[in-house]
């Protein structure tokens, strides 16, 4: 075998190894983590640590789509929406929280705005904020699919469950045209439904050419005090 078949033998080896190590929300096994040229920009493309947040890079410039958001796993998974508010494929079992252009849901967990804007503040407080966390709700009209027939007042929305407090992140005011888009620049604490916590934060919703719905999300998880 020559030298270059035998190398490129070891590195399928080693690759194949890694498949199977963990993940952990803060530490990303495989460096593409967090090099986002090698992902197309989209993902987890850098990890955390317990004291500095990791950053989340979407595109939820859709209105047919939600991006599922694994933090344990640093995954992000999608879905589209049919025209009859329906999802196709079935949503995965296994996530966090998944957004719909700027709306929000949770997996059975619950959510608090905090005071804090800074991740190094609220580490700094040494406790898990407190206050009145609140589950999602049942919506039939807040996700908006098609937006085609908004200047004549008709909107089509899809059913779902839907985080009144986790979407404070960035308010929407379409009373004027164009919209108005101001983000809360506060940090939300999710609170899952294993018991572990998240702090999230919505830093960006516009791409590098100014383009709405590319999020750049900053995150701890899981967070400990």
């Amino acid at each position: 075998m020559s030298t270059g078949n035998r190398l490129n033998g070891y590195i399928r080896i080693a690759l194949l190894g890694a498949a199977f190590l963990p993940l952990s929300g803060c530490n990303g096994i495989f460096d593409f983590y967090d090099d986002p040229a090698r992902t197309g920009g989209y993902g987890f493309v850098s990890a955390c640590t317990p004291d500095t947040p990791g950053t989340i890079y979407i595109n939820t410039s859709s209105y047919t789509a939600w991006k599922y958001i694994d933090l344990g796993m640093m995954a992000v998974d999608s879905t589209d929406i049919a025209p009859d508010g329906t999802e196709a494929p079935e949503p995965p079992a296994d996530f966090d929280f998944a957004v719909h252009r700027y709306d929000v849901k949770t997996n059975g967990g619950s959510v608090l705005e905090t005071e804090y804007s800074s991740f190094g503040d609220l580490l700094a407080s040494g406790a898990l904020p407190e206050g009145d966390y609140v589950r999602d709700e049942w919506t039939t009209d807040r996700i908006a699919i098609d937006m085609s027939g908004m200047m004549d007042g008709v909107i089509v929305y899809a059913e779902s469950d839907y985080n009144p407090e986790f979407s404070k992140w960035l308010n929407v005011d379409t009373s004027v045209m164009p919209p108005i888009y101001t983000m809360s620049g506060r940090i939300y604490i999710l609170k899952l439904a294993d018991g572990t916590c998240a702090a999230v934060k919505l830093a960006n919703y516009i791409n590098e050419t100014g383009v709405k719905g590319y999020m750049t999300i900053e995150y701890i998880y899981p967070l400990e005090f």
